[in-house]
């Protein structure tokens, strides 16, 4: 079966948005958000998440504990919960939408105008998902910057850094946003594509 230009299109961005939902759907849930390397203790490395602390020996045991209470949180902490929260939940609906106004989906297949419709709610719902993943890591990236730079902390005091679930939410952020662009076009470029017309020979 070909596929035309604007299937293929949305194709591509469903594949970068769902993989751009996975990806922060982990960036949710790992406790590596923030690193924290004990010069005192250089056997010990601690890392921070949204929902946990742990701190990893040099044997490879890691031992995690989570957070008591949710309302004891730093405010950008649940803030951050919930916007991943909503992000995941976004993201996989935004995903079953744009699904659905697949052209080779067979769901409304005469329907081309709500096939149309979903497809832009679609790719919509992800640029909404990508953004709300995106507001949170952001956020907590400069936080942790102030509080790695802030002078009235004495030197000696240790400072979090960045952990790999912060470049992941990144990642994540950007694949949604792009991917939901790319859905927008496609629904964009349905119904503007011309028929091929007969290649017609005349003869003298």
């Amino acid at each position: 079966m070909a596929w035309s230009c604007n299937t293929k299109v949305h194709l591509g961005g469903i594949f970068l948005s769902f993989f751009g939902w996975v990806s922060s759907c982990v960036a949710t849930f790992v406790p590596l958000w923030k690193n924290l390397n004990l010069d005192l203790n250089e056997m010990e490395i601690w890392t921070m998440g949204l929902w946990q602390v742990c701190v990893m020996q040099e044997e490879g045991i890691m031992e995690c504990k989570s957070y008591e209470s949710f309302l004891a949180l730093p405010f950008d902490l649940r803030v951050s919960r919930i916007l991943m929260f909503l992000s995941n939940g976004s993201g996989l609906l935004g995903f079953l939408i744009s699904s659905c106004g697949l052209d080779c989906c067979k769901a409304w297949e005469e329907k081309t105008a709500l096939k149309k419709q979903l497809t832009l709610c679609g790719g919509v719902i992800f640029g909404i998902s990508g953004i709300m993943t995106l507001v949170p890591v952001s956020w907590l990236a400069y936080n942790t910057v102030n509080e790695f730079w802030d002078e009235t902390v004495p030197e000696i005091v240790p400072r979090w850094e960045f952990g790999e679930a912060m470049f992941l939410g990144w990642f994540a952020g950007f694949f949604l946003v792009v991917g939901g662009l790319l859905t927008i076009c496609s629904a964009c470029l349905k119904g503007t594509e011309m028929p091929t017309m007969p290649l017609l020979l005349f003869c003298p």
